[in-house]
């Protein structure tokens, strides 16, 4: 071992997590399985560049998809470092990252500096007074499904002008792109970005600006990225502009975790990295400290299924554990049925506690029938993942008349509130 990584900051890695920590020059690929300590490897990489090799944290930046996990990354980083050099470390998520940067350069693009970033209701109700003042049918061509489909055009870079030029004229493409074209330029009118363009802007701000391109390569010495196999065509291009320069170039992620295409993640780029970074290191993190051999082994098996992925085999140090319960059952009603038979089981026989009882679903719709069946055999419960508090309509309603305020020409914060003047008085 190189007299570089017996350094007290990666000493209580293990040798693959060490190997990873410690490689910082050049393109670097860690594949990690789950449960393997993926964010264990980033937060010491990031100490390690700061405490052993003097890297100033000003030129480093470190990209995660949530901002749950960019705040649990520097809480973790703040254990390491100093707070007040943890502070100068760039963590965040990509859409805080370009909005950062657009903060500091977005006249050039034609924006005001305070410019309203239009969340997911306030981009519903502009959609739906385009489609009304094009007189389309929304039964035919519903808001949602037209904002999805914008969405997924700016993932890919595509603008309303260049999509407008290769769409058919009849259907659900032709709706498309006039209500693209329309919604864009009444986002220009209102001078404001929705939460797609923050990433679509960044990029062409550097493509247009060459000068301000290089003053953030030159910034970012190391960059890293978690969830990579979660990144869209517009994340990677953003990436690849940044890190051109220094090619100091981090991606951690694991192929067989990639689950959200519908929203537009790509998982070629993180198979594909090798290729587009000739000379990339690999490191595979194949030690899983989350579960039983039994649960890696029934994983396992089904994942190796895929044809578009990366070999890797995962063990653990946590024994072969219970074996795994599978049913199959005839309805809804009767998966119910199921899980508080199991939950009666498990506390009668082994006298285990509500609160360690965890029931997963893929929809809320599905949440109803169970809660039906614990309530009738009153067993309380908790539902996590409610709505957000920015979601909240008092808080919307607030935000709306805050937002009139400043930009007197939001004419969707004034829909929102016209018919709210008890909000006045009170």
């Amino acid at each position: 071992m190189s007299q570089a990584l017996q350094h007290p900051i990666l000493s209580q890695l293990n040798p693959e997590q060490r190997a990873a920590a410690g490689q910082v020059d050049g393109p670097l690929l860690i594949l990690a399985g789950a449960g393997s300590g993926k964010t264990r490897v980033i937060v010491h990489r990031i100490a390690y560049l700061v405490e052993a090799l003097d890297v100033s944290p000003f030129r480093i930046l470190a990209v995660t998809f949530t901002n749950k996990a960019s705040k649990e990354m520097r809480e973790r980083v703040s254990r390491l470092l100093a707070p007040e050099i943890a502070r100068k470390l760039m963590i965040s998520t990509f859409h805080s990252a370009c909005l950062r940067i657009l903060r500091q350069h977005v006249k050039v693009l034609g924006l005001q500096k305070d410019f309203v970033v239009y969340d997911a209701s306030d981009q519903l109700v502009l959609m739906k007074s385009c489609i009304a003042d094009l007189e389309i049918n929304e039964d035919l061509f519903p808001p949602r499904s037209l904002l999805s489909q914008i969405g997924k055009l700016k993932h890919q870079l595509v603008s309303a002008e260049a999509y407008a030029n290769r769409a058919g004229e009849f259907g659900f493409e032709a709706a498309l792109k006039k209500v693209y074209s329309l919604y864009q330029e009444r986002l220009g009118i209102l001078k404001a970005l929705d939460f797609d363009d923050l990433i679509g802007c960044t990029i062409r701000l550097f493509q247009e600006n060459p000068q301000v391109l290089a003053s953030y390569q030159d910034r970012f010495q190391y960059i890293m990225v978690d969830e990579y196999q979660d990144t869209n065509h517009a994340q990677y291009q953003l990436i690849c502009l940044l890190s051109a320069k220094h090619r100091n170039l981090c991606v951690v992620g694991d192929d067989d975790q990639s689950i959200y295409a519908f929203r537009g993640a790509d998982v070629g780029n993180i198979l594909s990295f090798e290729r587009d970074f000739a000379e990339t290191k690999v490191v595979i993190l194949n030690q899983n400290y989350r579960s039983t051999s039994t649960i890696l082994t029934a994983a396992t098996a089904m994942i190796e299924k895929n044809t578009r992925r990366k070999q890797k085999n995962l063990w653990t140090e946590n024994g072969v554990g219970e074996k795994i319960v599978w049913a199959q059952v005839p309805d809804e009603k009767a998966e119910a049925r199921f899980i508080l038979k199991n939950i009666r089981v498990l506390r009668e026989r082994e006298g285990v506690a509500l609160s360690d009882f965890a029931i997963l679903y893929r929809t809320n719709a599905q949440s109803r029938v169970i809660e039906e069946a614990l309530r009738t055999a009153g067993v309380p419960y908790f539902i996590y993942g409610g709505q957000r508090f920015y979601d909240r309509k008092e808080v919307k309603d607030l935000m709306a008349y805050l937002r009139l305020l400043i930009y007197p020409d939001d004419d969707i914060s004034l829909r929102r509130i016209i018919n709210l003047p008890e909000v006045l008085v009170a």
